[in-house]
């Protein structure tokens, strides 16, 4: 599991020309992506880790002072560009895969009572936010202890 989060004053995103999800105030943009090996487990480790990460202002954790996320599906987190001008996708896992995982993602990261809101998975969408800092961070699961 590879997840990109930017820490943002404001963001939203749209589907359709309608917003479904935004940050009613600043916190962080959660970029999802999902690979073959993800799991249950994967995805509780992942959740634990972003809401206490201290990467807000003044080195806050979005648990520490409440802060919201906007938590967006993106399987494009594990294109591979290695070989040729087109990347491959293979290393992303397919909908029937990934779907439930970042439902039960978003769902857990609630349940450590974290204020959520999200994308439409597979939908397309425009993604608008304010990058505060600016201040970007990757957590691949790969790499947690």
């Amino acid at each position: 599991m590879r997840a990109v989060l930017q820490r943002a004053s404001r963001a939203s995103v749209e589907v359709e020309g309608s917003i479904v999800g935004q940050l009613p105030s600043p916190g962080l943009v959660v970029l999802l992506g999902i690979t073959h090996e993800d799991e249950q487990a994967t995805a509780r480790k992942v959740a634990q880790k972003i809401y206490g990460l201290r990467i807000l202002e003044d080195e806050a954790s979005c648990e520490s002072i409440a802060a919201p996320l906007l938590v967006i599906s993106q399987f494009t987190l594990y294109a591979s560009v290695r070989k040729g001008r087109r990347p491959s996708w293979s290393a992303a896992a397919p909908g029937a895969h990934s779907e439930p995982l970042y439902e039960y993602f978003v769902d857990y990261l609630r349940g450590l009572g974290a204020g959520v809101q999200t994308g439409v998975f597979g939908a397309m969408m425009e993604v608008n936010l304010t990058n505060s800092g600016p201040f970007t961070v990757i957590v691949d699961s790969a790499e947690l202890a």
